[in-house]
């Protein structure tokens, strides 16, 4: 398997940050991923990183990028919707750009954010909500331990009309051997 790490957004990655969002635009547009245009917008966008780096200054959320080994952006994995005490969770999301899927790479990822959640972040649940046809997604959360705990029905806005979402939660243990 291929080589990845994390890094949690600073100002300093918006050009980087922007160069990826803007190559896998269509992509992620086809998957069910999309942003608005303003996104696509380099002075929004700029003004987007700013506001995310101060809220993770403050723990509202973690983002961060997920680097291949010759330091390029190949994808994010977030841990949003922080609630620290007393219950110590974030919802997980992660995308991986079109030309790295199928390499291990969100796995990998995703392995690498639940130990920044548990260890950094000091987390003890993840939860997680994926498509019901995004079967990719939820092997990579089995993969790492997660478990199936329900389904929401017409949960996520989506083009024409709402899409559900199957939630998958991982409780994090310090003498877990995957942390």
């Amino acid at each position: 398997m291929n080589k990845v790490s994390v890094k949690l957004l600073s100002l300093d990655d918006a050009d980087s940050l922007f160069e990826f969002e803007v190559e896998n635009r269509s992509y992620f547009d086809t998957i069910g991923l999309s942003r608005s245009d303003a996104y696509y917008n380099r002075t929004s966008f700029q003004e987007i990183v700013e506001n995310l780096v101060a809220e993770q200054e403050k723990d509202i959320h973690y983002m961060y990028l997920v680097v291949n080994a010759q330091g390029d952006v190949i994808g994010r994995a977030n841990l949003t919707d922080v609630i620290k005490e007393p219950l110590c969770k974030a919802e997980l999301g992660y995308r991986i750009g079109e030309k790295h899927q199928g390499k291990g790479f969100a796995t990998a990822a995703v392995k690498l954010i639940i130990k920044q959640a548990s260890l950094v972040h000091k987390l003890h649940r993840i939860e997680a909500g994926t498509s019901p046809h995004n079967v990719g997604s939820q092997i990579v959360l089995i993969k790492n331990g997660f478990q199936f705990v329900g389904k929401y029905s017409q949960y996520i806005l989506k083009g024409d009309g709402w899409a559900d979402s199957l939630i998958f939660e991982k409780v994090l243990d310090l003498s877990d051997d995957d942390i």
